[in-house]
């Protein structure tokens, strides 16, 4: 293998698909980018078997291809130190190879591609649909910190893709809070859906940039692919069953609380501060034109509570909520006002953005309420 490569573009690509080098791998191969150099592209391969990413770049010029295994470690940190410039990239012997710049150069080990175990991606059966990017990092931004880490249900660690024919949703839940994001940009002449598990969504949202136009997303039964620009991201899918959610999204609830999103934000944060450390127990007692958000710590006689003007419509009512759970949805969700819709203290409370109330919805969250003395 010989090419000519910008040392910047270079270093781009190993960022780009990093992010899949395991820390610590039963198959020391793994720790390894694979090179896989044909004509003038260079396609970048990182892989931990669950999860695998792959770029491609275009070399300055090629004299000899080939396919090798590099030490990722070792590459990054010397592709960090080294300014803007031409980069060759030419192996040496059976088992070295030489990266050389204007003023020096550097000797690394490689391994056989052969080693570098074959990455699966979709078959035949996939279910081929394109997701605006923008859109796709939206919806996984909006669920991803409401999904769980549950070793008995698995399916719960990941977000729902639920593909329609008019819409798909994206659901995250914990079963103390569940979160929606609904979109009718992308669709499929069929039902279908997958499981995605939280880390390649995590990086998904990372690394697609504001540029990019449209992810195609194939998956079948075990895997699912993302390509978009000259990036592709292959996973495993979470195998598993997701609880029916659209049974659990309340309908009738008809106490409705309308306020201020960051007013509403900062006051929790600031009487939870009093609220019991091990329960993060926090009272609302909503009455017609105001809130009253209190907590305390009979264990340590301290107390908070702080009244707020509010539009609300219904019942007097008292109900309790884990004050880490409210303020995870509230900072999750952009937009000026929130609405709260209640039926009575013990059943569960719909939260959504008040510019979506009067249609179908993007985004809405549930929360579970808790018992209060």
């Amino acid at each position: 293998m010989k090419l000519i490569i910008s040392s910047s573009e270079l270093l781009r690509g190993v960022m780009a698909v990093s992010k899949a080098i395991p820390a610590k791998s039963p198959l020391p191969i793994l720790e390894n980018f694979l090179f896989d150099l044909k004509g003038n592209v260079l396609e970048l391969t990182a892989s931990d078997t669950e999860l695998t990413l792959r770029t491609q770049i275009e070399v300055e010029s090629t004299s000899e291809e080939g396919k090798i295994a590099v030490p990722a470690k070792h590459l990054m940190d010397l592709l960090k130190e080294l300014p803007d410039q031409p980069l060759t990239i030419n192996t040496t012997s059976d088992s070295s190879f030489e990266c050389s710049w204007a003023s020096g150069a550097s000797t690394l080990p490689y391994f056989p591609a052969e080693d570098y175990p074959e990455i699966s991606g979709t078959d035949e059966t996939a279910v081929v649909i394109d997701f605006p990017a923008q859109s796709l990092v939206e919806g996984i931004a909006s669920t991803i910190y409401a999904t769980a880490d549950d070793e008995i249900r698995p399916a719960m660690n990941g977000i729902l893709f639920d593909i329609d024919t008019e819409s798909t949703t994206l659901v995250a839940s914990d079963s103390h809070k569940l979160i929606c994001y609904t979109t009718a940009d992308a669709k499929a002449p069929e039902k279908a859906s997958f499981i995605l598990h939280k880390k390649p969504a995590g990086i998904l949202k990372a690394i697609i940039g504001k540029d990019e136009e449209t992810v195609s997303i194939s998956f079948d039964s075990k895997n699912a692919a993302f390509k978009f620009g000259q990036t592709e991201v292959i996973c495993r899918l979470v195998v598993g069953k997701y609880p029916k959610y659209r049974d659990v999204i309340p309908q009738n609830n008809s106490n409705i609380l309308k306020i201020d999103r960051l007013q509403l934000l900062n006051t929790v944060r600031r009487v939870s501060v009093c609220a019991n450390k091990a329960s993060n127990h926090i009272k609302f007692d909503l009455k017609s034109g105001s809130l009253e958000i209190s907590a305390q710590d009979l264990g340590f006689s301290i107390a908070a509570y702080e009244k707020m003007e509010c539009q609300y419509d219904g019942d007097d009512l008292t109900i309790g909520f884990k004050s880490p759970f409210i303020i995870e949805i509230l900072s999750n969700m952009n937009c000026s006002e929130i609405v709260m819709k209640f039926l009575d203290s013990k059943r569960a409370a719909l939260m959504i953005p008040a510019e979506n109330e009067e249609e179908s919805g993007k985004i809405c969250g549930i929360i579970m309420p808790i018992m209060i003395s």
